[in-house]
């Protein structure tokens, strides 16, 4: 772990005078460098980094995690948006419609499509339409992300044939 050794110093500094659990909760946890940008997305700056989870922020304000490990295939087509795919108890399909997806936010960076592939993007969120046009033509965008949970596969079809059609005969089904 990146914080044994000053955890052990701590420990041997204080001796018997703090539990355990109050000097781990006491240690600064060691961060991951990430992209801070406002944004469509957020990601590891690190070319070696991955995450462990996806967050979805939406425009109210609320989020879903999902984790990395459970998303299977995902389809990229730039008039239609993202279909990724999670599967785990259930079947997850969040569909991410914006524009120039395949741009990296800034010069330099990551598109969202490499981010993905590469499991460095930590977080998507739903751009206001004041975000949207200060951003323009430069750089994406994302309009609205949606989420479906389904227990079967005729249900993910159904889904997709009503809300994301430009995937019809896709792998996500």
């Amino acid at each position: 772990m990146l914080n044994d050794a000053l955890r052990i110093d701590q420990l041997q500094r204080d001796g018997d005078n703090k539990g355990l659990s109050d000097i781990l909760r006491s240690t600064p946890t060691a961060t991951l460098p990430a992209k801070i940008i406002a944004g469509a997305f957020g990601y590891l700056d690190g070319a070696r980094d991955q995450a462990s989870a996806l967050e979805i922020r939406f425009r109210d304000g609320n989020s879903t995690w999902f984790a990395y490990h459970w998303l299977g295939t995902w389809r990229f087509n730039p008039s239609e948006g993202l279909l990724l795919k999670f599967s785990g108890d259930l079947t997850y399909l969040v569909l991410v419609r914006g524009s120039n997806l395949d741009r990296p936010l800034d010069s330099g960076g990551i598109s969202l499509t490499q981010g993905l592939q590469e499991r460095r993007v930590l977080w998507v969120r739903e751009l206001t339409e004041m975000e949207i046009s200060q951003v323009g033509e430069t750089g994406p965008t994302i309009d609205g992300i949606e989420v479906a949970e389904l227990e079967s596969p005729e249900a993910v079809k159904e889904w997709i044939d009503k809300n994301a059609p430009a995937f019809r005969g896709s792998s996500t089904r």
